[in-house]
């Protein structure tokens, strides 16, 4: 008689040797260890190691045995041995009568409910990065997706770039990164995750982008800010001034009278954005006084009548 579909027949050693842990373990650190032995020894980590499988299959039995504070106690009375099954029944079933194989093995379904939250901890360790639930090694299973991140210019991010990542197989791979991409963008790798298993299809490779700051550009979403510092003949005055943008240098006018906090626009000099739509460039002066005021000047703002400095902030509500 075969063991039904869904379940293992292995005979086990002593569950807590399995599993690393003392006889008098808490229940949080049998399900804690046994996360952490079944994250480095599931199949979809280990595809076609043969050994590793078997380890796994004997770390799940031991937990699952010991996860049921019933069949637990039952073990550390001496009433039923590490497969499960009664001490006075051993001779019986290493026969073959119990059904479960030429070994007797204790059996354990990896969709079973009830217990200590079997299935709840074994869906959770291996749900992946979609939010779907794990599935058994007998199931076709999506390969896991892989996190990467890679470090880009804040020029190469908003021109676009490639970039050349190692996956975990150690194969190389060239991602394009877009024009318009911005600090903690994601872009997703249709298979180029780990390899599925049961003929499922492969997971993807995740890779953020970390742009890093430039020296004078800020963006406030695709709109690009910088601020250009002007002196006092050229605000009073007025004139034109090269400007950098991402696109390259270009003229901009600055009117008579400018005063210091003027913003000047340029129309879609930001970054693209959906359907190659692109922000603008907004242009913030600051008037700058020389270090060291020559006589000329002092005494230009001494005779000139309109530089109240009251009746600004009075205009503006301070006082």
């Amino acid at each position: 008689m075969g063991v039904p579909n869904g379940q293992v027949s292995m005979a086990m050693k002593d569950p807590y040797s399995v599993l690393g842990v003392a006889k008098s373990a808490t229940a949080e650190d049998i399900k804690r260890s046994y996360r952490k032995l079944a994250k480095e020894l599931h199949p979809d980590v280990n595809p076609d190691n043969k050994a590793v499988e078997h380890r796994f299959k004997e770390v799940t039995a031991a937990y699952h045995l010991l996860s049921e504070p019933e069949q637990r106690a039952k073990f550390d009375r001496g009433e039923i041995n590490a497969e499960g099954s009664p001490v006075y029944e051993n001779a019986y079933n290493r026969g073959g009568a119990r059904g479960g194989g030429a070994s007797g093995g204790y059996e354990f379904n990896f969709n079973r409910g009830g217990g200590a939250g079997f299935d709840d901890i074994f869906s959770d360790l291996f749900r992946d990065a979609g939010g779907q639930r794990g599935h058994t090694r007998s199931q076709p299973l999506k390969g896991k997706d892989v996190v990467y991140t890679v470090r880009v210019s804040f020029e190469d991010a908003a021109k676009g770039t490639k970039r050349r990542i190692k996956l975990y197989d150690e194969k190389m791979l060239d991602v394009k990164v877009p024009s318009g991409t911005i600090d903690g963008q994601t872009l997703r790798l249709k298979g180029q995750g780990m390899r599925g298993m049961g003929g499922a299809v492969s997971g993807d490779a995740l890779v953020t982008i970390q742009v890093d700051p430039h020296r004078f550009f800020t963006l406030d979403g695709r709109d690009v800010h910088v601020t250009v510092p002007i002196s006092l003949n050229e605000a009073v005055l007025g004139t034109k001034l090269t400007v950098p943008t991402i696109d390259g240098k270009v003229s901009l006018t600055i009117p008579e009278g400018a005063s210091a906090g003027t913003k000047l626009r340029l129309k879609n000099k930001g970054l693209p954005g959906n359907g190659n739509v692109k922000g603008d460039q907004y242009v913030t002066l600051q008037v700058m006084l020389p270090e060291k005021p020559d006589a000329a000047l002092k005494k230009f703002a001494s005779n000139w009548g309109k530089g109240d400095g009251d009746e600004l902030r009075k205009k503006a509500g301070m006082v």
